[in-house]
């Protein structure tokens, strides 16, 4: 995957979370993802489909991250993994997958985005739409990490 169709995800994802949750997270090297598990408890997962392109991109994070995330959306502390969690799970990669779709538009590449499935439990599997190598892309916060796939053919 090239790697102008990665870089609108990153920058909707940093734009998002600093905006929506006032956090600064720093993104790691890319890598090719060799297997379906997830490296966070709970992930978003929304389709991608378009006239030139279609595929799909996650959101992965751990718990105590994304618990730091919705406590700073929502203005009060969650202590466990929650209705609301998973409501935010659904609406973050709704953003971050907009934002993308936006830039990657102004690319020429115009998708349709199906509605977010959020995904719990440890060690789940995030199952993409292609069978085209899925970029990872790690992230840092000061709460855990978390993880953006991006798998576009």
């Amino acid at each position: 995957m090239d790697v102008k169709f990665i870089n609108p995800f990153v920058d909707a994802t940093l734009n998002v979370l600093r905006t929506m949750a006032g956090l600064n997270p720093t993104n790691g090297k890319p890598y090719l993802k060799a297997e379906k598990k997830s490296k966070g408890e709970v992930t978003g997962l929304i389709g991608l489909v378009g006239a030139k392109t279609r595929g799909s991109f996650a959101v992965s994070f751990q718990e105590s991250c994304i618990k730091q995330i919705v406590s700073n959306m929502l203005g009060e502390e969650i202590p466990e993994m929650n209705g609301d969690v998973l409501d935010a799970v659904g609406e973050l990669t709704n953003m971050i997958s907009g934002g993308a779709r936006a830039k990657l538009a102004e690319q020429g590449l115009d998708f349709e985005m199906a509605v977010p499935m959020v995904i719990t439990g440890t060690g789940h599997n995030i199952t993409h739409i292609t069978d085209h190598p899925i970029i990872v892309i790690p992230f840092e916060t000061e709460a855990g990490s978390f993880f953006i796939e991006a798998c576009l053919k």
